[in-house]
């Protein structure tokens, strides 16, 4: 079999890849609330856009993986979401950090956005931890304006009253407005 060799597009994708990869896999972890299935989520979405990388450079790569996850969430939440793997064995508690309160954060987080619905969790996770203007949600997710301001206002109504982010110390995190 010919090797390939690597083209300046490769490079390119690579350097998209490497600056955007963690707020990319940050955006599908609270896309999905699901780490394992977030890193599998962006990898499928990162192939196909390698794939279609020549037209998808021109225009705006990073929108176009960010519509690609909420799609590919979509179609994750389509198929089920029963796709566990065991760990072959338990980490060492003696080699690993303690970030109990870091998780805890982020757990309260991830429980609050599960009692949205899809829609609202994607605009809500696309305006507040993406920082994205209406029009570009609107543009990402293929929906009026409108409709991700009502959204927006629906799902922060339920977010205000969610319990788990009463609880939850978040002042000094990237939280909800």
């Amino acid at each position: 079999m010919r090797k390939r060799h690597p083209t300046p597009a490769d490079a390119e994708f690579a350097s998209f890849v490497g600056s955007h990869y963690p707020r990319l896999l940050h955006l599908a972890d609270l896309l999905t609330g699901d780490r394992g299935v977030a890193e599998d989520l962006l990898q499928t979405v990162l192939t196909r856009t390698y794939v279609r990388w020549s037209a998808v450079r021109q225009d705006n790569p990073l929108g176009y993986v960010r519509a690609g996850l909420v799609n590919a969430r979509t179609d994750w939440l389509r198929r089920g979401r029963h796709r566990e793997r065991p760990s072959p064995s338990p980490p060492d508690p003696r080699t690993s950090p303690d970030h109990a309160a870091q998780i805890a954060g982020r757990d309260a987080i991830q429980r609050a956005l599960s009692a949205l619905t899809a829609r609202e969790r994607s605009v809500v996770v696309l305006r507040y931890f993406e920082d994205l203007t209406e029009s570009e949600i609107a543009r990402t997710l293929g929906v009026a304006p409108g409709t991700v301001k009502s959204t927006c206002a629906r799902a922060l109504t339920k977010l205000r009253v969610s319990p788990e982010l009463a609880l939850a110390d978040l002042a000094d995190r990237k939280a909800l407005p």
